[in-house]
């Protein structure tokens, strides 16, 4: 089995449609997508759109959970509005992990942030026996949460960020994602930024100012990785 990872989209819908068209003329027999999918300008939109995929499977992100929860403060209420009874219940079903057996790699689970809970944070710099007791009893586990990409081993664990699609943290415009099978593929697609900032100022969503800025001018990756190191230490 061949998997594309697609995590952290934050309802950034120009993001999602380059990278499925990328993702259209590659051989795959699964896209996971790894949470915080509808919390950001396009939750419908963004949904409806990845639902459409064949062998589409869905984790649950912390930022879904704010929606579910109607957290006005991340726009919960503003996405959950948009999204509607049927297809929060969708969201609502949403497992913290999935686990698929990858060609080259074999069992790999599939969470948000880690196994245990979908907010906790996991960096490249963060102590190996964190890593050990967050994924205790996983081989290879592919994460997100932190919107910044690594591939780190632990003894006999392999933790992967497949990085975000929507709000990435790597210091250059694009859309980050990651393909696992036989080996593990760290991806970046490029996509107009320009025309989604002008299509995300269009809707006037909660988020659409904070998330403009990161689009134009990307947080470096060292900095966002010290920041969630802080707040893991908090």
């Amino acid at each position: 089995m061949r998997v594309a990872a697609l995590y952290d989209i934050h309802g950034n819908l120009p993001a999602l449609e380059a990278v499925l068209e990328e993702i259209a003329g590659e051989d795959v027999d699964a896209v996971v997508v790894g949470g915080d999918l509808v919390s950001g300008p396009f939750p419908a939109e963004t949904l409806d759109l990845v639902a459409s995929v064949p062998g589409v499977l869905f984790v649950r992100g912390n930022a879904d959970r704010d929606v579910l929860e109607r957290d006005e403060g991340h726009g919960g209420a503003w996405c959950a509005d948009r999204l509607g009874v049927e297809r929060l219940a969708q969201v609502a079903s949403w497992p913290l992990t999935v686990r698929l057996d990858v060609d080259g790699l074999g069992p790999v689970t599939f969470c948000h942030a880690t196994p245990r809970s979908d907010d906790e944070i996991v960096t490249r710099i963060s102590p190996d026996e964190g890593l050990a007791a967050a994924f205790a009893g996983v081989g290879v586990a592919v994460v997100g949460h932190t919107h910044v990409q690594f591939d780190r081993r632990v003894a006999s664990l392999r933790v992967v960020n497949a990085g975000s699609v929507g709000m990435a943290y790597e210091g250059r415009r694009g859309a980050y994602w990651a393909m696992f099978g036989p080996g593990v593929e760290l991806r970046r697609t490029e996509y107009a930024v320009d025309a989604a900032v002008a299509r995300i100022r269009a809707v006037d969503s909660p988020m659409g100012d904070e998330l403009i800025g990161w689009l134009l001018e990307p947080p470096d990756p060292g900095e966002a990785t010290e920041h969630f190191e802080g707040l893991r230490g908090a």
